[in-house]
């Protein structure tokens, strides 16, 4: 199911707006909305226009303003021009507990182009990089940037967002031990392969980790296989979890290992994952269609027979 990136900001304003992913290219930061939009951040704005941060916030706090400020004006029709909606100068995300500010195509373009030809003072960057824009257009450009394709899917947004994860705990688990994100590296794969949309709002290890650390305590598993440690573990920075920083999280013996994936077998699957699935589409980040679809995929599958 492709997700186009061609989304008016007005229709963009009245949805409930994820990061998918975000990178920073040589100072400029940029990055996917959940609905396909490309957009650039207001640092990454102002640095693709050779100008200070500041003038990036004083554009949007004077974008409402009345009577109109003249570069405000001049801002504007460029964005009616190319058949854009200049209502708001961002689209709110948020991120870190906070309204996070993402500038969307026809803003970004209109902005650079003020700066490269309309605004009086003589500004090579920002010529240069509005000429690269022009060449490529904004969307290839931003997409190539963070690593998809123009015709990205929900698949393809929810393996970029595991992935990103998986690049955050890479090399934080001390060696002899293990930690739950890793080794549920399947159910990432059952949700994303049935087009489960995977961000900031679903993250089934959380679930899996408590189950499992009170499954831990309760058997008293210490004493079986060693004293269980702790990481630091921390989300992309696009996710509004990071707005805490690096939290400490469970590590777990590798002697382990074999107990915590009959666990994962024996259950997990059978008496809590349901319970999860069905908290999601309780809460409207999953469809009732697709829980099925997981619980049934995920299934023990039979024994097989020794001849």
């Amino acid at each position: 199911m492709a997700v186009s990136p061609k989304v008016s900001t007005t229709q963009q304003l009245e949805l409930d707006l994820t990061i998918v992913t975000e990178v920073e290219a040589d100072g400029v930061g940029m990055g996917v909305l959940s609905n396909g939009a490309p957009y650039l951040t207001g640092r990454g704005l102002a640095r693709l226009c050779g100008v200070d941060h500041s003038t990036i916030i004083k554009i949007t706090n004077d974008w409402q303003e009345v009577p109109i400020k003249k570069r405000i004006s001049i801002i504007k029709k460029s964005i009616r021009d190319m058949d854009g909606d200049d209502g708001s100068a961002f689209l709110p995300v948020q991120r870190g507990g906070t309204i996070y500010h993402a500038f969307p195509e026809n803003v970004c373009m209109a902005v650079l182009e003020y700066y490269a030809l309309d605004s009086g003072t003589a500004n090579d960057h920002a010529k240069k990089a509005y000429r690269t824009l022009a060449r490529k257009g904004f969307v290839d450009f931003v997409y190539e940037q963070v690593g998809l394709s123009r015709g990205a899917s929900v698949r393809d947004f929810s393996t970029r967002q595991f992935m990103d994860r998986v690049g955050t705990v890479h090399g934080s688990v001390p060696d002899g031990y293990f930690c739950v994100f890793k080794e549920i590296a399947d159910l990432f794969a059952a949700l994303i392969a049935r087009d489960v949309k995977i961000d900031s709002s679903f993250i089934p290890d959380i679930s899996v980790g408590k189950a499992w650390s009170k499954y831990w305590r309760d058997e008293n598993l210490d004493s079986v296989h060693g004293m269980r440690g702790k990481f630091l573990h921390q989300y992309p920075e696009y996710y509004p979890q990071s707005a805490a920083g690096p939290q400490e999280a469970f590590c777990y013996p590798e002697e382990a290992l074999g107990e915590f994936h009959r666990w994962m077998r024996e259950v997990y699957r059978k008496a809590n994952l349901s319970t999860y699935l069905q908290g999601k589409v309780k809460s409207g980040s999953l469809p009732a269609s697709n829980a099925t679809q997981i619980i049934d995929a995920y299934k023990t599958p039979k024994s097989i027979g020794r001849t």
